[in-house]
């Protein structure tokens, strides 16, 4: 089972789990593709994503972007798994720290929500310092991510498999071109 994992205030319509979810079913693995739509509250988030996990066949294999490469890497720790992560969040509960307090709006479904000191506890208690083993973790980085510092995620992730590429965007615009290393790995 691959487990597609999306970013903050986004959904199973993002771009990326879309593509991701019409290259699998072309090649005859729609069956093999997950992609759930995430609760708001991080531990909710991780709770669902474990259920899956524990109700796969064999390991499971995330990908995980942007707040999702966050929840990948606490996944992939805690269960020996491999991840793939996209353009993703390092020390999250720190990036998010500003929006305490404010009113939050998922992109897709609408859905508005106060974004609380709860929220920040949570990611908190999923910050994963340094991966034990980098060999499980393939970064996927774009230079020109206006959201996030792809240095951040290239220094945490040392050691692990890298693709840095010039330019780009938070979304990762070339992320069809290298569905087929996603999954090769």
């Amino acid at each position: 089972m691959l487990i597609y994992i999306h970013g903050f205030n986004s959904s199973s319509q993002s771009g990326k789990a879309r593509e991701m979810a019409a290259w699998m079913a072309a090649r005859g693995l729609a069956e093999a593709f997950v992609c759930p739509d995430l609760p708001h509250r991080p531990d909710l988030a991780i709770d669902l994503l474990e259920t899956l996990i524990a109700k796969g066949r064999g390991d499971a294999k995330l990908v995980g972007s942007s707040l999702g490469g966050f929840y990948a890497t606490w996944l992939a720790e805690r269960h020996g798994l491999k991840a793939v992560l996209v353009n993703p969040c390092v020390d999250c509960h720190v990036k998010l720290a500003a929006l305490v307090g404010e009113t939050q709006k998922n992109w897709h479904s609408g859905e508005e929500y106060p974004f609380t000191e709860a929220h920040r506890d949570a990611l908190i208690a999923l910050q994963v310092v340094a991966p034990t083993r980098p060999d499980r973790y393939f970064l996927l980085a774009e230079t020109g991510d206006e959201v996030l510092d792809y240095r951040e995620a290239v220094a945490r992730y040392a050691g692990a498999r890298q693709v840095v590429l010039e330019g780009g965007d938070h979304g990762f615009s070339r992320f069809v071109e290298y569905l087929p290393a996603i999954l090769e790995f």
